[in-house]
């Protein structure tokens, strides 16, 4: 009974105990998640195989086998780095997509997102073709995206125009996007039952005041009958934006200051 008294004698857990045994548990439940669905769930399974079956030797002492354990564990590690590679880069891709990583480059990446969104969607006017691209916020879309086509693609205006083609199968519905990445095209939205709406509006601005009415997102509209640009706001459709208005105003609804958009503002101001 020695073992077990020794046991409960041991010192109290302090803060840093628990952060420690936080953070190894984060870890721990990240590497679960990417390893998830892959070939390395067997790969880990082995080698916990492996891990138990020393500590087993050892406690049998089994030496030959505890012998052969320990002379193929370095071998095992460069294995492991060339079969699994690929892998290994999505990891670490994964890991500087984190919110953590991401704090450092939003704005950044903010301005790279709204100058892309106001590209694709002057262009978009200019050729008359109709579009509704929806970028989330605070309230999660999870489920308009799952009744779309998965993307998890980078916005570029490239892309966004190619989606709303006429000839595409991807042009009905809306594009949603979540942070930097578009998430989605062809997700259908719930129109808006509001007498109040104009009659003269069609299904596009219907369906983005109705998703705008139940979340806090904020909806781009093209109308393919006359060109013009809207934002759609909490139930409000600002209607015939220019370039540089729905840039000011997407600068202003994701909470972020372009710097160009700052040194023009500045510019003006002093010829003034």
């Amino acid at each position: 009974m020695n073992w077990l008294a020794t046991l409960l004698k041991r010192p109290e857990i302090g803060w840093a105990d628990a952060l420690d045994i936080a953070i190894v548990s984060f870890l721990l439940y990240e590497l679960l998640l990417l390893i998830r669905g892959t070939r390395a769930v067997q790969m880990a399974l082995s080698g916990g195989f492996l891990l138990l079956l020393y500590f087993l030797s050892q406690w049998l002492q089994l030496e030959t086998v505890n012998w052969v354990i320990r002379n193929l564990a370095a071998y095992v590690v460069f294995a492991i780095i060339v079969l699994f590679q690929a892998d290994i880069r999505r990891a670490l891709a994964h890991f500087g997509r984190a919110p953590f990583f991401r704090y450092f480059e939003r704005a950044e990446h903010a301005d790279e997102t709204i100058e892309e969104l106001v590209t694709a969607s002057t262009n978009l006017a200019a050729r008359h073709t109709g579009a509704i691209i929806v970028l989330e916020r605070q309230i999660g879309l999870r489920n308009y995206i799952e009744g779309g086509i998965p993307l998890d693609a980078m916005i570029t205006y490239d892309l966004l125009s190619s989606i709303f083609q006429q000839a595409s199968p991807l042009h009905d519905g809306a594009v949603i996007i979540q942070g930097d990445r578009i998430a989605a095209a062809a997700c259908f939205l719930p129109l808006s039952v509001n007498p109040r709406v104009s009659r003269d509006l069609g299904t596009r601005h219907r369906a983005a005041l109705g998703l705008t009415e139940e979340n806090d997102a904020i909806a781009i509209v093209i109308s393919e009958e006359t060109g013009k640009i809207s934002i759609a706001t909490a139930g409000d459709l600002e209607r015939g934006l220019s370039a540089d208005a729905l840039r000011t105003r997407l600068a202003m609804l994701l909470g972020h200051r372009r710097r160009r958009f700052r040194r023009a503002e500045e510019a003006r101001s002093s010829l003034a």
